[in-house]
């Protein structure tokens, strides 16, 4: 087992990566997150694969726990879910001396984190993701949160998480979709920060897409640690971590506009050539950036192109709702060369239109 620290004070946390991470789960929680009970949030899918193993791991710790699911999807990431969530654990007697734990994918960590930071004005969980993408991002970070019409995560709270619980054993049986689409958050990690893990990628690429249990280690570690490195300089996204939206200011659109039907990580490999394209249209990269990023996407067979059937007004409707604009400027998280950004809002409206325009699928 590898562990690395979330360093934010009194609130950091520890993340734990390794193999038959769940099997001792039950011990590692009372360690760090000792509670009367646990309240297992997860979508039935998961619940079905792992609900019983999380339970069994509590109960061999002599802890308690109960699973509460909801279905699975980002169609289910809305207030009425937490709603239900909430009324199910209050039903069931769960207060201040409680616990939660986010078992699942990016959906499951969001809702459970939201709904752990608003269910008795606060408490405590953990994260227990079971897809790549969670596992790489959106476990670590401490941001939560559900989807409206009018956009993603626009209601949500940043709510760190008491620790990470990572088992890498579990990407083993993860269905091939969304292991490419964990690779899309991958990837965005070494074009935006990190060049030589861009390079190893490529590098390793025959090896990771096997499911190498040591690459797969090896990867989910150094993203978690970038990314911890990332939180501890700008915890409320005030600043330097907004490079970590390298990607999703169109990639989010493009995911909302598609009703969610493209996955997550699809969405940001999309966004990130997107991005890349206009970087190159106004001036801030050459094109040799954006052929690179578009290569190594197109390797792990994820999509580079924005489906033609999506409305292109309808994106431009979802960017301009985005929650990371300030004053109704939009920001850019642009490439200017491998592991390097800019974030600006200097975009010429017309580019960006013909990039929304040509950026679409033959």
């Amino acid at each position: 087992m590898h562990t690395l620290t979330v360093g934010l004070g009194e609130r950091s946390y520890p993340i734990h990566i390794g193999s038959a991470i769940l099997t001792r789960l039950g011990h590692l929680l009372k360690e760090t997150l000792p509670a009367h009970r646990y309240a297992v949030i997860s979508d039935n899918r998961v619940a079905t694969l792992y609900g019983a193993q999380v339970l069994q791991a509590l109960q061999a710790a002599q802890l308690e726990g109960e699973l509460f699911t909801f279905p699975a999807g980002e169609a289910s990431k809305h207030l009425a879910s937490i709603e239900q969530l909430a009324g199910s654990m209050a039903q069931r007697g769960f207060d201040r001396g409680d616990a939660i734990l986010a078992l699942g994918g990016g959906v499951s960590g969001d809702m459970a984190g939201f709904l752990a930071a608003i269910y008795m004005r606060g408490i405590p969980f953990a994260q227990v993701p079971t897809t790549l993408l969670a596992q790489v991002d959106s476990s670590v970070g401490g941001k939560t949160g559900v989807d409206i019409p009018e956009g993603k995560n626009l209601i949500g709270a940043f709510y760190q998480p008491r620790l990470v619980l990572i088992d890498t054993d579990v990407l083993q049986t993860l269905p091939e979709n969304e292991f490419l689409a964990g690779m899309g958050e991958v990837i965005k990690y070494g074009a935006g920060l990190d060049a030589d893990f861009f390079n190893y990628l490529g590098r390793h690429r025959e090896q990771i897409l096997s499911l190498d249990p040591a690459q797969l280690s090896s990867i989910v570690s150094h993203c978690c640690a970038l990314k911890a490195k990332v939180v501890e300089q700008d915890e409320r996204e005030g600043g330097r971590r907004r490079v970590l939206n390298f990607g999703h200011t169109i990639g989010h659109a493009v995911e909302a506009a598609s009703d969610y039907s493209l996955l997550h990580g699809f969405a940001v490999a999309i966004g990130m050539c997107a991005v890349a394209d206009l970087a190159v249209r106004c001036g801030y990269a050459p094109t040799s950036v954006q052929e690179e990023i578009t290569t190594l996407l197109q390797a792990y067979g994820l999509p580079t192109t924005i489906p033609e059937a999506l409305n292109r007004e309808r994106i431009t409707t979802f960017m301009q709702a985005d929650k990371k604009s300030i004053g109704r400027r939009l920001f850019f998280v642009l490439p200017t060369a491998l592991g390097q950004v800019n974030i600006t809002d200097q975009i010429d409206s017309a580019a960006l239109a013909q990039v929304l325009a040509c950026n679409k699928t033959a």
